[in-house]
């Protein structure tokens, strides 16, 4: 019997909105490259539109995921570290080729990437004790400050780290009750639109997470002007185009979470301990006046 040489089935990388996976509604896609710059799949090339589409996504899924338990948010990260731990083989692959690094390197980032949803898990019902306080006052009253989510955000995902960076700018988002539109890496987006997969098919909610992929220059703006957006990460912007987006961000007073200091090229800060900086840079302060029994 001959044995006959099966076609190769690529795989068709899609966006990740609202739960479902549609193609962008430009119809346009572009080359994804790896680290030596050989093809490695065509990445939807998002639009303005499909922008929009993902803030629409994001704030109707806001209310039940920040209504949830912290507790149940917990369960529901750690859920997601359990299915990445399923498809280790696949991110580490996924890693190396665009980043260009080593297997066991690539692998290494993609076991740090786990621990870090695991370490978000276990911060999501004890993050209002940093962030909350009970005050003193001169009355008869109590006056406590519990934390809130600020709402919808975007996020310009790191350039220099396309699994462990990302990871580190969505998951403290999601930990403390936000919804999430991010942006990958337009050079690095195949394990963005990867992990989108990997929440479908988790407990999370349609629309907690959405992610989108293609030119940061062309979708950070009318995220970053949309009044529907309560905050914008960008990390993943630089120069005038970071410029621009505060700028944009300021006309509608959105909370600006600016590019942090540390080595652009090989993204080695992203291993450090994140600490609970985001967790915090993405809650507002609710106070709360009661008066004492008599």
């Amino acid at each position: 019997m001959t044995t006959v040489d099966r076609l190769s089935v690529l795989k068709t990388y899609k966006l990740f909105v609202g739960g479902a996976f549609p193609r962008s509604e430009s119809g346009r896609v572009y080359e994804v490259t790896d680290a030596q710059g050989a093809w490695l799949a065509n990445a939807p090339l998002s639009s303005r539109k499909d922008a929009r589409d993902a803030v629409v996504a994001a704030r109707k899924a806001f209310p039940r995921w920040s209504g949830a338990t912290a507790y149940n948010r917990g369960q529901v990260l750690y859920r997601i570290a359990e299915m990445l731990e399923g498809r280790r083989e696949q991110f580490a692959a996924e890693v190396a080729a665009a980043q260009g690094l080593p297997a066991k390197k690539a692998a290494a980032q993609v076991d740090a990437a786990i621990d870090r949803w695991v370490w978000y898990a276990g911060w999501s019902d004890k993050v209002a004790q940093v962030a909350g306080a009970a005050n003193p006052v001169a009355g008869p009253y109590f006056n406590l400050s519990t934390p809130e989510p600020t709402g919808v955000v975007a996020v310009l995902a790191p350039t220099d780290s396309a699994f462990l960076g990302l990871v580190s700018v969505i998951a403290p988002a999601i930990t403390t009750g936000n919804t999430v539109v991010v942006v990958a890496s337009e050079q690095a987006p195949l394990p963005a639109l990867s992990l989108g997969e990997v929440l479908a098919t988790s407990d999370l909610p349609g629309g907690v997470v959405n992610v989108l992929s293609g030119r940061a220059a062309e979708l950070g703006p009318p995220l970053a002007a949309h009044q529907d957006v309560n905050a914008i990460d960008l990390t993943g912007s630089t120069g005038e185009l970071a410029v621009e987006l505060e700028r944009a961000a300021a006309d509608n007073l959105k909370r600006v979470l600016r590019p942090q200091p540390g080595d652009k090229s090989k993204g080695a800060h992203w291993t450090a301990d994140p600490g609970t900086g985001r967790m915090l840079a993405l809650l507002e302060t609710k106070t709360v006046w009661h008066p004492m029994g008599s």
